[in-house]
């Protein structure tokens, strides 16, 4: 499984969990930190760590990985999720506000995550 295949996985299990703003950056070709940024958002403490539970969840059973280190999962403001070549940061909207990781990244290439519960609503 390649690098982008983790990502969209990992953006699938924030979706899981009613994830808000979902975005994928590629940042392999400004950084050497990591291939891929996956941010999301979750409305409250609870949602944070349910929504990094399932990115961890489906990435140990689908994919056989475990984050190399993680981070803010007690407290569910920001959590983050180290993968290696994939970081996954769920945030809550004035985390997400104030550190603004989308505009810190606005060079690498942005690509949107389209909800699988809106293609089957269509």
């Amino acid at each position: 499984m390649d690098s982008e295949q983790l990502a969209e996985m990992a953006a699938e299990a924030c979706d899981d969990r009613k994830a808000t703003d979902i975005q994928l950056i590629r940042i392999d070709e400004v950084s050497s930190l990591a291939d891929w940024m996956v941010i999301a958002g979750g409305l409250s403490e609870v949602q944070v760590r349910a929504i990094a539970k399932s990115v961890q969840d489906r990435l140990e059973v689908e994919a056989d990985r475990l984050p190399l280190r993680s981070e803010g999962l007690n407290e569910g403001k920001w959590a983050l999720l180290d993968y290696g070549e994939l970081i996954v940061h769920v945030l809550q909207p004035s985390e997400r506000g104030f550190y603004d990781l989308e505009a810190f990244w606005s060079h690498g290439k942005h690509h949107g995550f389209i909800s699988s519960n809106l293609s089957k609503a269509s």
